[in-house]
């Protein structure tokens, strides 16, 4: 089974559910359209989110997805100097058609993390 990994990046405006939700799982929604991936293609999902973004974790945003099966992890970014705040950054690992190159997603204020990959 040929599996990829799919990077994805957002940033919320407020810390709280309802935010954390919409900024998730538009995150997710995108990387499966532009891959054409259903849920059960998900293999797993680790999240990060920076220290600023904690009324809830991201991964239960994206089980309201259909994303069931697939194993689901969260853990604290990094902090550097200069790092995007209020960032939710994921790495969704997929089974995909072979040859495939992955389209990755960077939306609202996580464009600057790589601006080559931005649409």
């Amino acid at each position: 089974m040929p599996f990829r990994a799919i990077r994805g990046a957002t940033t919320i405006e407020v810390d709280d559910a309802e935010h954390i939700t919409a900024a998730t799982v538009e995150m997710v929604a995108e990387v499966l359209e532009r891959n054409e991936l259903r849920p059960a293609d998900v293999i797993s999902i680790l999240f990060t989110a920076t220290a600023d973004v904690t009324a809830m974790p991201p991964a239960a945003a994206a089980r309201t997805l259909g994303i069931t099966d697939a194993a689901l992890m969260c853990a604290q970014e990094m902090h550097y100097d200069g790092g995007v705040e209020k960032c939710i950054r994921m790495m969704l690992h997929a089974d995909v058609m072979a040859g495939r190159a992955p389209r990755h997603v960077y939306l609202h204020g996580a464009t600057v993390l790589r601006p080559d990959l931005a649409s």
